[in-house]
């Protein structure tokens, strides 16, 4: 019975690791300033960051050596995990545990170890801040706290990770789940966030005349606009049933001004309604001016922004403009970010409208530019395509 418990925890920890996804991820100087700190304040001619994986240790970040992993059976941080206090090991040639040990007998001939437990918030202990030199040596009960606190802040930084990981699943769940089945057109949407969580999103949902379509741009990156946005997404969708895009706009506005203003932001939105039968679409542009309609005639149509952005103040006048989509017309609506893709300008635009016409369908436009995005795009990417066939045939998106 011990025997299965044992095994349980380990595969319990093993776990609480695989959800950091920090696993062989690229060195990073917030790490790598704790470990050169632990370096120059211990005097020690190693420092590291190492996780104990399955069967070996893997350092996140290191100085001193040009160890990257090694086996779990030599590794001193296997028997660090084991507690929950500092393991030290003063002279590992006169320890009957490690005088044996490869690492001892061998590079990087360790002599003095000290380690801390890195330990996850279900109490999961998965690897180690740890100090190491080919010298013997003791260590002081002031130097194992300063210890303890580098370690504490190295699991700071882990846990940040982890908690920005888990808002980026949740704000993922906020984008349509479902595709929508629209006779005659074709849609698609997609968004890149500069960092794990951003103040982009795009919607879609249906309404009493056909579908609701949202872009938002909540200005900055990262947490606060995240949760900004997904304030936005829910005002928007709860006054969908009214149809009144004024109104919806208008308690948006009201619901979020003084958290705009107390952290200094502010939101730009493209909020419409299609009328699938007639092709009319009303909307309301806050301060975005990102929308045009790329007509089938070859001429091209800006949808003019006639108000700020939400968190300019409550008393904006909103107003709803529409116009109409004839087939072969392609509306696109996009965030800033895109316009950083290229020049950076407005008049990247221009860029924009020719990738829309020159692409074969609304998913070809949305996948290029994400594709162009990458994993370092300066600022959130996001894209609303919507195209209306010259047939009426029915397109999933």
């Amino acid at each position: 019975m011990s025997q299965v418990t044992s095994l349980e925890k380990e595969a319990k920890r093993q776990a609480a690791l695989n959800d950091l996804h920090i696993l062989d991820t690229p060195p990073e100087e917030r790490f790598d300033r704790i470990t050169r700190l632990a370096q120059q304040l211990f005097g020690v001619e190693t420092a590291a960051i190492s996780l104990i994986d399955q069967d070996r240790q893997w350092f996140k970040s290191k100085i001193g050596t040009d160890l990257t992993e090694g086996k779990r059976s030599d590794a001193f941080c296997d028997f660090t995990i084991r507690r929950p206090e500092i393991f030290d090991v003063p002279d590992a040639t006169k320890d009957e545990q490690f005088a044996s040990n490869p690492l001892v007998l061998g590079d990087p001939n360790i002599r003095f170890y000290a380690g801390y437990p890195l330990t996850t918030p279900s109490g999961d202990r998965i690897g180690a801040l740890c100090i190491f030199d080919p010298k013997p040596r003791s260590i002081t009960s002031e130097e194992k706290e300063i210890l303890m606190d580098l370690a504490l802040w190295v699991q700071k930084e882990m846990m940040i990770d982890a908690e920005l990981d888990r808002a980026a699943e949740v704000q993922r769940g906020l984008l349509p789940k479902h595709r929508a089945v629209l006779r005659g057109y074709e849609v698609a949407g997609g968004c890149a966030s500069a960092r794990a969580v951003g103040g982009d999103f795009y919607d879609w949902y249906n309404v009493d005349e056909g579908e609701a379509f949202t872009l938002v741009d909540v200005m900055g990156k990262g947490m606060a606009a995240a949760i900004i946005a997904a304030t936005v997404r829910a005002v928007l969708r709860a006054g969908s049933k009214s149809g009144d895009l004024v109104r919806a706009v208008e308690v948006a506005a009201i619901t979020l001004d003084s958290d705009l203003n107390s952290v200094g932001s502010f939101a730009t939105l493209f909020h419409a309604r299609l009328n699938t039968n007639s092709g009319e679409v009303r909307y309301v542009d806050a301060g975005h001016g990102l929308a045009f309609v790329l007509c089938d005639d070859g001429t091209t149509t800006r949808l003019r922004s006639e108000n700020p952005p939400l968190g300019a103040g409550i008393d904006t006048v909103w107003q709803e403009q529409s116009f109409t989509m004839e087939p072969g017309d392609t509306l696109v609506a996009i965030s800033d970010g895109v316009l950083d893709l290229f020049e950076g300008t407005i008049d990247s635009l221009n860029v924009v409208e020719n990738a829309v016409r020159n692409a074969t369908s609304a998913h070809a436009v949305v996948d290029g530019l994400l594709k162009l995005a990458g994993d370092n795009a300066p600022d959130d990417v996001t894209i609303l395509v919507v195209h209306r066939m010259k047939t009426t045939a029915t397109f999933e998106i």
